[in-house]
């Protein structure tokens, strides 16, 4: 019999569970961190008070799948035949397993989620019936918390599945779920910006190149999907999408509630709509330059006279890396040779190479360097996808699988209700020694 994907995770379970008890049972007092007043009132940034063995966001390195970097993710997951970039179910067989799947292995995912894919015509009915001027990401949002009636997870809940079997739902769920998405965004896309002109999907393709038959955009854009949904799968717990799919889920909601509150969390302008915002202050750049590429002084002089102003440069730094995020320099290299000539692209590779020096005599930016969003657009808008609200769907899709891939193993080792203490203003004046 043929080890799957499911049976090698349930092994990794079994093996990590006592783990976990340890650490409870014999050193559940040892404190991990310090909590100042500025972390408190601040949105508890930096405080280390989650636990995922999914990703980790190093300072130096950037995100780290299972301990790897992106570099080895990208050279160590099975590629399709003629592709550039893995496919995103060898990703997601590493994001659970923490090992590189073989090409047959990742061909078992590609089948799951094969005949998982088919959205039921209820869904279909939902979307349908938004007005047209609706935000895609609402639509998305409902479209996955419609799916709610169909999980697997509720269902053996209600007939009393034993706690440490929760996984094993959750798991159907989360693959039910995973292959569905690119469907629902391919349908959102047509229903707002194709009038409707449905393109069907291919069984036989893996999720990316799915997508892009489905987007109905050639070559590349296949390597385009892998890529985009690979670099923005997960970025460890403490983020708003990933840290509102976790909360949610403790609640033992299942993955359909859970995924949905994340995207509600990715919508906000402070979170995943960072790409767009870059695209569109680029677009804003080129035509204060009247569509020409101008000089590195002329670029440096627009910056500082940017900067100057009060106003920041979009796409640049970061609050926890401090070099280069390696999936902007993923998108970058890509970009280099699939568009050097795009004239986005010669813009945002022209403020590459300005603005850092710029910010670091500034000396205001912590990390001076570009981020993912600096160039995620810019790929987007070449290969025709040039509707800004959808960018952050594309987004939701990628984050998804991380999101997912986390809740499954919270599940696994039992975690319990998110449930942190709060403490009121005065309190911490009292705590300082401020007297009124």
């Amino acid at each position: 019999m043929r080890e799957t994907l499911k049976s090698k995770l349930s092994k990794k379970i079994t093996e990590h569970r006592p783990r976990t008890a340890r650490l409870l049972q014999e050193y559940g007092d040892v404190k991990v961190d310090n909590v100042t007043v500025a972390q408190v009132i601040g949105g508890m940034r930096g405080i280390k008070s989650l636990v995922t063995d999914i990703s980790y966001l190093d300072p130096e390195e950037g995100i780290r799948y299972r301990g790897y970097t992106l570099d080895e993710v990208i050279k160590n997951l099975p590629k399709p035949k003629g592709a550039e970039m893995p496919s995103v179910e060898g990703l997601f067989y590493l994001l659970l397993t923490g090992d590189f799947p073989t090409h047959n292995e990742v061909d078992q995912v590609i089948e799951e989620f094969s005949k998982r894919r088919i959205v039921p015509r209820f869904v279909y009915d939902v979307i349908d019936s938004f007005p047209e001027s609706s935000h895609p990401m609402v639509i998305f949002s409902t479209a996955i918390l419609t799916l709610n009636r169909e999980s697997v997870f509720n269902r053996q809940y209600k007939a009393g599945i034993c706690k440490k079997d929760y996984w094993e739902a959750t798991y159907e769920d989360a693959l039910n779920l995973l292959a569905k998405l690119p469907e629902i965004a391919a349908y959102i896309y047509n229903k707002l910006y194709r009038k409707g002109d449905r393109i069907c999907s291919d069984p036989n393709l893996d999720m990316g190149a799915n997508f892009a038959q489905m987007m109905g955009i050639k070559k590349p854009y296949d390597d385009v999907s892998r890529l985009h949904f690979l670099i923005h799968s997960d970025h460890e717990s403490g983020n708003v999408s990933a840290h509102t799919g976790h909360l949610v889920a403790s609640s033992l909601s299942d993955i359909y509630l859970s995924i949905s509150s994340m995207i509600n969390g990715l919508a906000g302008p402070l979170h995943g709509l960072a790409n767009q915002e870059v695209l569109r202050w680029l677009h804003e750049v080129m035509e204060k330059m009247d569509n020409k590429l101008p000089s590195t002084e002329e670029m440096e002089q627009f910056v500082w006279n940017t900067l100057n102003s009060g106003q920041v440069i979009p796409g640049f730094g970061h609050a926890v890396l401090r070099k280069t995020d390696p999936r902007y320099k993923l998108q970058r290299e890509f970009s280099k040779k699939h568009l050097p000539n795009d004239p986005i692209f010669k813009y945002a590779d022209l403020l590459y190479k300005v603005v850092p020096p710029i910010l670091k005599k500034q000396g205001k930016a912590k990390n001076p360097w570009p981020n993912v969003d600096a160039q995620s657009g810019v790929i987007q808008w070449h290969y025709g996808v040039k509707d800004y609200d959808f960018y952050t769907v594309l987004f939701g899709i990628g984050r998804s699988i991380g999101i997912c891939a986390n809740i499954i193993w919270d599940r696994a080792l039992g975690y319990p209700l998110e449930r942190p203490k709060s403490v009121t203003t005065d309190m911490l004046e009292k705590l300082v020694g401020i007297k009124k």
